[in-house]
């Protein structure tokens, strides 16, 4: 079988597993881990923009409360974890243009089971480094709305970072058979809480507007958008969103760190605005990049 990788520099990698650097051949965790056993891990999406890693901080703050929401026993420390990152770029000679996979697993049992008292061995911190640019389209993309709710607090609180991803990847299993690019995920009420990799903005008479996160991820991008919107006089308010007003949104995009800002084209058929990326957007988007351009923390040399 033929396997073609999307970026070909990504064949020979070196990851950080467990505390050591392998190649990605030989990148493994035991079957004993609670991630294959029950998808029992925490993790983050982290970018790297011209030898600076963007919201490193905001992202370790998640991972670690995710963590300790999940009563993990054995977390490493900021340090410990910023070094692993750090020495991971370096032996790939990665500054710019890559997306990295930080995951922290409860570590390996000494038997099967769901209990983690048979957690014994300590936690397992990964750290994936890929070339990746941004993964939508810069000219936009199309949704339908998928028939798979979103978990509210009461299932799973999505302010936890968890593994347990079934819930979206059956909604994009429903985006790819429709062909489109990825799938807007109700709450339980029937509003709008986002897709299923990324928050959702949309645009009306000029002002933003996006759900609350209640039974959606709080996402980092989402919250740097924010910021940005209102610095520059944008009216903001997170409420309840119904799919009528994404269907007669003036604009909408998406937001989060594998995909930064993707114009929202099309949702269940109907075209936003006039199908094309909005002033708004474009605007956000040029402040975006500049600030992932002028912040972040630098990788040692």
């Amino acid at each position: 079988m033929s396997i073609q990788l999307p970026d070909s520099r990504n064949e020979n990698i070196l990851i950080h597993v467990g505390g050591e650097l392998l190649p990605r051949k030989d990148a493994k965790i035991s079957v004993f881990d609670s991630a294959v056993q029950g998808g029992d891990a925490v993790w983050e999406g982290l970018r790297v923009y011209n030898g600076k890693i963007f919201q490193l901080d905001a992202h370790l703050d998640r991972l670690f409360d995710s963590a300790k929401a999940m009563a993990f026993a054995d977390i490493p420390s900021r340090e410990a974890t910023k070094t692993a990152i750090f020495e991971t770029l370096k032996a790939n000679n990665m500054r710019d243009e890559v997306h990295i996979r930080l995951t922290l697993t409860r570590g390996q049992k000494t038997s099967s089971g769901m209990s983690p008292h048979f957690n014994q061995y300590g936690s397992c911190l990964i750290v994936l480094p890929e070339w990746k640019p941004p993964v939508y389209s810069s000219d936009g993309i199309r949704l339908i709305t998928a028939s798979v709710r979103r978990n509210p607090p009461m299932c799973i609180d999505s302010k936890i970072h968890h593994n347990n991803l079934i819930n979206n990847i059956l909604a994009k299993i429903e985006a790819n058979v429709a062909g489109v690019d990825d799938a807007i995920m109700l709450d339980i009420f029937g509003y709008v809480s986002e897709t299923n990799a990324t928050n959702i903005f949309i645009i009306k008479k000029g002002a933003l507007i996006t759900p609350h996160a209640d039974s959606c991820l709080p996402g980092i991008t989402r919250s740097v958008v924010i910021d940005l919107a209102r610095d520059l006089g944008i009216e903001v308010t997170e409420r309840n969103l119904s799919l009528t007003e994404v269907y007669t949104a003036d604009e909408g995009f998406t937001t989060g760190t594998m995909g930064e800002l993707s114009p929202i084209l099309e949702v269940d058929g109907r075209t936003i605005g006039n199908g094309k990326p909005g002033p708004i957007t474009n605007h956000l988007r040029e402040q975006y990049a500049q600030h992932t351009a002028e912040h972040g923390d630098p990788i040692p040399l």
